[in-house]
């Protein structure tokens, strides 16, 4: 086995244990915790597909600005406060058969895909590096990314105006 291979399964196995501690663990808080140690690990798959770029914008978006958010908006709604312990058993049940019946349409999805034949680029394409994205970005779209600058600038200013107090 190569080194890649090695990191790979390490890294599968650190985000598959890490997301069943998400859906399994009784405080919220550390939910997302291990939701941001699934996201790291995921981050580590994206850098050995050579995928740079995915990589960064994984850890600094998700790991880094929404689960801050989601640790606000735990904290905000106090979320340790627990139901009834009828309505959490449906809940539970309804959780449960909706995650099979998503497994069920994922497998039938997958089944005849073509990708298995497909393989992935590792360490040898320049797909998912940052200079040829930054090339791309500012020339070819170099209009749309100015236009999409301008409209998150307005809803960060729209995000302020709304949040002011009087």
């Amino acid at each position: 086995m190569s080194i890649v291979q090695i990191l790979f399964w390490v890294l599968a196995v650190m985000a598959l244990f890490s997301a069943l501690m998400v859906i399994t663990s009784k405080n919220p808080v550390y939910s997302v915790l291990w939701l941001i140690v699934t996201f790291f690990a995921i981050s580590g798959h994206y850098i050995l597909l050579n995928a740079q770029f995915l990589a960064v914008v994984n850890i600094i978006v998700y790991a880094g600005a929404i689960m801050v958010l989601f640790l606000f908006v735990i904290m905000l709604m106090n979320a340790r406060q627990e139901g009834a312990s009828g309505s959490k058993r449906w809940v539970t049940l309804a959780g449960t058969v909706s995650g099979g019946i998503f497994l069920l349409v994922l497998v039938a999805a997958l089944k005849d895909s073509e990708l298995k034949t497909r393989s992935a680029m590792v360490m040898d394409g320049q797909v998912g590096l940052i200079k040829v994205l930054g090339n791309e970005l500012f020339t070819r779209y170099v209009i749309p990314f100015e236009i999409s600058s301008i409209l998150f600038l307005s809803a960060m200013v729209g995000a302020v105006v709304i949040g002011k107090k009087d």
